[in-house]
């Protein structure tokens, strides 16, 4: 993935994700630490739309009051991955791929001054990192994945890089399970489907990924009955605040292989920080910097 190399700003870097309900997120306290350790001056802002009783129509605004407030950009999370894209100018070729951004950048054009937006997906790479160090040697012969949602389609799309077989999409929303299949058809054909029917999909898996908010403190529970969990599964979350969601509990407690989202926050941080500074960042030390912001 290529940094970038012309900040809107020479000194200062100001950046921030948009979101609902994400105090709880330690993106910030890793993307300034990170700086910190680079030397460089860097803000990092929380733009959380339930804090501030924004509706969601508020973020076309929000997007541009960024671009004249000198921002480099903003990460963006649930629910606004797919609300996103007809707001940006252009996409990458992943972001494109996937259907949904993670990552806006403001690039200004050195001809004219015109700021640009650019919306780029680390999501996908940061879960399928996550996924190669915890998950190594897991079955994928058959999965299931809770949740199409923006997060859901970089999930899937790492999932299928990654080399599963079959993929089920389970999704509250039917029809929105249905779209992710159909837009995934393009690369992959009949390998990727959307089923409403649990039981009989579950039974058949080797592992289940929740790709929904549903285990976040917002959203307490699990996103299917864990009484259909099995001792043969291996269970992915992208969740990773709390880190031991209901999901991965009951999971470990019948002796499933599990991997939690932090992985997957680190990963996708690395990249976004490379994206939003020009400047390379290392896994490990944000792996550090996450576990300080506990």
């Amino acid at each position: 993935m290529a940094a970038r190399t012309d900040p809107l700003a020479s000194q200062a870097l100001c950046v921030g994700l948009i979101g609902r309900g994400i105090q709880q997120s330690r993106t910030p306290k890793m993307h300034e630490r990170e700086a910190a350790r680079l030397g460089m001056d860097y803000a990092y802002f929380l733009v959380d739309f339930d804090q501030l009783e924004l509706g969601d129509a508020a973020l076309p605004d929000l997007l541009s009051a960024g671009a004249t407030l000198g921002f480099q950009g903003f990460n963006v999370t649930h629910p606004f991955k797919q609300q996103v894209l007809p707001l940006l100018n252009a996409l990458s070729d992943e972001a494109a791929a996937i259907g949904a951004v993670n990552t806006v950048v403001y690039e200004r054009l050195a001809a004219t001054g015109e700021i640009r937006l650019t919306g780029y997906n680390t999501d996908c790479w940061g879960f399928a990192e996550s996924f190669r160090a915890g998950l190594a040697g897991a079955v994928m012969r058959n999965v299931v994945q809770f949740g199409a949602g923006g997060a859901g389609a970089a999930v899937a799309y790492a999932l299928m890089q990654l080399g599963v077989e079959n993929l089920t999409l389970v999704d509250s929303d039917f029809n929105r399970a249905l779209a992710l299949a159909a837009h995934m058809q393009h690369a992959w054909g009949g390998r990727v489907q959307a089923a409403s029917a649990m039981p009989e999909r579950l039974g058949l898996a080797d592992g289940i990924v929740n790709a929904t908010p549903v285990g976040m403190g917002k959203y307490p529970g699990t996103p299917f009955p864990a009484a259909l969990l099995r001792s043969n599964h291996w269970v992915a979350e992208i969740i990773y605040f709390p880190e031991e969601t209901e999901l991965l509990r009951a999971a470990r407690g019948l002796g499933c292989r599990t991997l939690s989202g932090t992985g997957m926050a680190i990963g996708q941080a690395v990249r976004a920080f490379e994206l939003f500074t020009g400047h390379q960042s290392n896994m490990a030390a944000m792996a550090s910097h996450f576990a300080m912001a506990a």
